[in-house]
């Protein structure tokens, strides 16, 4: 059992007893009772644990928790500002990108991530040469493609996401 020091939405958690087989996935939802990360396939197939750490998405479910020493991490809980929703979970609801919402949260987390990765300019499989990352829809479901809907609400959740994209200012 280990010690762990990680800031969680924007909160400084210092854990005590951390077993080496937590995942942070486990750790979040049974611990720190943050339940918005979904345990869906456990695998790293379904995308449903998807968090940011440190800016960038991974599956929470394939991550040991004490690999995260001094992260940040941020949930779905972490997006809203106050009664202000995020931008991508109001284009989520504007443009009904999900239907039962269990993999709501990853989709959006992973978006968020996503976006980030073009505007950073990297490019995925359908991006060609790579020296212009064209967000087109089939740019947008190739970076979703770790995503999966049970509902196939794929085609709003596309839209909700080309929605965000065009608004945000380019940088």
């Amino acid at each position: 059992m280990d010690a762990l020091h990680i800031a969680i939405n924007g909160v400084a958690h210092d854990l005590k007893g951390v077993d080496a087989r937590t995942t942070l996935l486990d750790l979040l939802r049974d611990r720190l009772h943050l339940t918005g990360s979904k345990k869906g396939c456990d695998h790293g197939q379904c995308g449903a644990c998807t968090v940011l750490v440190n800016g960038r998405r991974i599956n929470a479910c394939l991550s040991l928790a004490l690999t995260h020493e001094g992260d940040a991490i941020i949930t779905i809980e972490g997006l809203a500002q106050g009664d202000t929703l995020h931008p991508l979970q109001a284009a989520f609801i504007e443009h009904d990108g999900f239907q039962c919402g269990y993999c709501t949260p990853g989709q959006i987390c992973s978006a968020i991530g996503m976006l980030d990765e073009v505007r950073r300019g990297q490019p995925s499989h359908v991006s060609g040469d790579g020296e212009h990352v064209e967000l087109d829809d089939a740019e947008i479901r190739e970076g979703m493609s770790g995503n999966l809907c049970r509902c196939g609400a794929y085609v709003n959740i596309v839209a909700a996401i080309r929605d965000v994209a065009r608004q945000a200012p380019e940088s």
